[in-house]
């Protein structure tokens, strides 16, 4: 799983990046800024926790996330002004967008633009992401429409699908928003997906906030909030400037700073669950006496395509899967009490996994 980290140079992108994956890496403004940072960051998941108080084992082992953190996009990248195309190409292969708003004063950090909006911020990067797909259809269209002139099925498909795309970005529609057309339908998503267009990948918004509004309720991220509710998202308000400090400390004195700022958890505990329900993904769980481990799966995947996750002779040779949930381990405090209790579920072939799931598979090849 990959999500890419965007948004207007000097909004905290790059700090929220070393607050997410303790790298310490620094941006500069030279030719090496058109060189994304790459990092992986632990997917904060308390239910480990909770599995590892009634499961011996020698480790535990979370969901990881991979993230790329490019420069700041520019009015005019889509015409190739600031690192242009070479941004925008680190962001076309990712399943989803961080996009990074600032949401903060602060007199010794320049803004782009002369002040803090954060609708007009998002609104430009947004633009700019459409104008290099509108661009991108526009090139696509004459072949397209020579390919579906042979009448072959697939072809008149991927016509149709460039077409409504490049409708909807000449009205500045980014594709992501269009709901109730051609473009819902999973053939289409398949055509759109593989032509890559900036404008369908989702995105969460990051309201990076001052140290005054840790909760995120100051007039600047309460509009980033509902400009999120505008395209079908949500919003993460944080300050990554705080995130990033935090990480800094030795482990056992983060609580008693997290207390003093108000918090149960880091925010970006917050902001990694939520960018990997935004890609579409959820956990299940592997618990024995060599390790715990959370397995990525996308959300509606069956038993079988789950135990892929684990190895394809798994899936290959699926028999059945032994199911429990999170909350019976706690109940009942292990395996065999949820066993008595008949709570534990045998589940076959057709089975659609649920998040937190917790599974034994039975296989043979």
């Amino acid at each position: 799983m990959e999500a890419g980290i965007v948004g207007l140079p000097f909004v905290g992108k790059t700090a929220l990046f070393n607050a997410l994956t303790a790298l310490g890496v620094e941006r500069d403004s030279g030719a090496s800024a058109a060189k994304p940072n790459v990092g992986v960051v632990n997917v904060p998941d308390p239910r480990l926790n909770t599995i590892e108080r009634h499961v011996e084992t020698k480790k535990v082992v979370s969901a990881t996330l991979q993230l790329v953190d490019v420069a700041g996009l520019v009015a005019g990248a889509s015409k190739g002004e600031g690192l242009g195309n070479r941004f925008l190409a680190h962001v076309r292969g990712v399943g989803a967008l961080l996009h990074v708003v600032r949401c903060f004063e602060d007199p010794n950090v320049p803004h782009v633009d002369g002040s803090v909006d954060p609708v007009r911020d998002i609104e430009e990067v947004e633009t700019e992401l459409m104008l290099a797909d509108l661009e991108q259809v526009e090139g696509m269209m004459d072949k397209a429409r020579k390919q579906a002139r042979t009448g072959v099925k697939e072809a008149k498909l991927r016509l149709s699908v460039i077409e409504s795309c490049q409708a909807a970005l000449a009205e500045g529609k980014p594709v992501s928003t269009l709901e109730g057309t051609l473009l819902e339908s999973a053939d289409a998503q398949r055509v759109i997906k593989s032509i890559a267009l900036l404008s369908a990948i989702p995105v969460l918004y990051v309201a990076n906030v001052g140290e005054d509004d840790l909760a995120g309720t100051s007039g600047h991220a309460s509009a980033v909030g509902r400009f999120a509710e505008t395209r079908g998202t949500t919003a993460v308000a944080l300050c990554a400037k705080l995130e990033a400090e935090l990480v800094e400390l030795d482990e056992s004195e983060r609580p008693e700073m997290l207390e003093g700022m108000g918090l149960v958890e880091p925010a970006l505990a917050v902001l990694a669950r939520a960018a990997y329900g935004r890609l579409g993904m959820q956990s299940f769980f592997t618990a024995g006496p060599k390790e715990i481990r959370a397995w990525t799966i996308p959300i509606g995947a069956t038993a079988p395509e789950a135990a892929s996750a684990i190895h394809s002779d798994i899936q290959r040779g699926f028999i059945r899967a032994e199911v429990f949930n999170v909350a019976d381990l706690e109940q009942y405090e292990s395996e065999q009490g949820i066993r008595s209790a008949g709570k534990l579920r045998v589940e076959g072939k057709n089975y659609v996994m649920q998040d937190g799931d917790v599974c034994h598979f039975l296989f043979n090849v």
